[in-house]
Parts: structure tokens; sequence; C-alpha cells
């Protein structure tokens, strides 16, 4: 009952929120639904300790829609996944009710945490395509994630993220930073420079002890 109430949900955000959706049997042949209804299902034997059956259930819909969701996550009612090639949501990942993904993002982890690995979703949030939210923490409700985002830190409710890194630039309707598109901070170039002071920090420690051992082997030899 809980599964037909769900799928009667996502069927009519379809209709609510797609402009390019006709009628409901239109409806019962798009991908995102259909990823979705293979998640609840999965969901349930999931949360029935049968992991095996919902890990082959999750896979089937992997290679019939090319949507990854895990049978672990956390879904609301009426999700829309538009367009949803490539989309991947993690086993820890949660989300509210009346979200929007678009084709391409990604709800991951970093490698870094254990337990709650993915992002959790307030309602009503809009990920756009290609954009990655990556770590255990909250995306309010009513925020939007610009298209091809990386989102690394919590994202406050009725804001809009943009950027890689991204970083907020409106909130409650108000613009709280002007995004400068040519001098965006290169993360990679960050990390890199943050390795090459860690590895200046250890040659230095290693150039110490090497003189505090030579020093102690020159009075060894007196």
């Amino acid at each position: 009952m809980n599964f037909i109430k769900g799928l009667k949900h996502d069927i009519q955000t379809i209709r609510e929120r797609d402009p390019a959706a006709g009628s409901v049997l239109e409806i019962l042949t798009y991908a995102g639904l259909h990823a979705v209804a293979f998640y609840r299902v999965a969901h349930w034997f999931y949360l029935k300790d049968h992991k095996i059956i919902a890990r082959i259930i999750s896979q089937i819909a992997r290679g019939l829609t090319g949507i990854e969701i895990h049978p672990g996550a956390k879904i609301g009612k009426g999700l829309l996944i538009d367009h949803g090639m490539g989309v991947v949501i993690g086993e820890t990942a949660e989300i509210g009710d009346y979200c929007l993904l678009y084709q391409g993002c990604t709800l991951g982890g970093t490698g870094k945490d254990h337990g709650k690995r993915h992002p959790t979703l307030g309602n009503n949030v809009m990920v756009g395509c290609g954009a990655k939210v990556l770590g255990p923490f909250t995306v309010g409700d009513n925020a939007k994630i610009a298209a091809n985002a990386v989102v690394l830190s919590p994202v406050p409710a009725n804001s809009t993220a943009v950027g890689v890194p991204a970083k907020i630039v409106k909130q409650n309707g108000k613009r709280t930073l002007d995004l400068d598109q040519v001098h965006i901070p290169d993360p990679m170039f960050q990390e890199i420079c943050r390795h090459r002071m860690q590895i200046s920090e250890l040659e230095s420690k290693i150039a110490e002890l090497e003189a505090k051992l030579k020093a102690k082997e020159q009075e060894n030899n007196k």
C-alpha cells in the first residue's frame, strides 16, 4: 500500500513539475520514475535485511535506467529525477519530499568518512546537471545546487550554491556573493599546494633528525 501511495505521489509530482509530461501513460515510460519505483521495492527488501535481493534489484534498475540508487538510501515522496542518466545516490544519502535531481548529479561521499557518508537533502531541493554533493552534511529546504557545482560543505535553506568548490551566491532571495567566474579557486591546485607544504614540513623534520643523529654519532666517536 505504501509503495502504491509513493508511486502516486511520484507521478503527480512529474505532472506538476515537468512541462513535457503528458498523460499518466506517458509518464509511466519515464526512466526516472522506473528508477524510483525499483528503489522503493529494493529499499523494502533492504529494511527486511534481505540486502542481497535489494542489491540485485538496484543493479537491475541501474542497467535498465542508467540511474544508480543504493537501496539503503532514504528517499521521501515526490522525487523527480529528470533525464536521469548518470545519477548516483549513495547508501547513507537522505532525500526529503519533492526534490528535483537532473542528469549526471551525484549524492556521494569523499571516502574519508565512516557511518554517515553521504549528504542529506531537505524538502524541495534542486540539484542541477552534473553537480556533485559530497559528504555527510545537510542541504537545507528549498536550496538550489547549480549545474556542475561541487558542494563539499553545508548549504543553508533557501539558498543557491554555485561553482567549484561551491559558494553560496544567494540566500532568502538576496545576493550574498558576486561569483567571479575567471578567478574561481582551483581545488586541484589548492590540494597540490597543501601537499607541497606537508612535504616541506616533513623534509625539514627529517633534516633536523638527521642533524641530531649525526651530532650524536660524532659525540660517540670522541
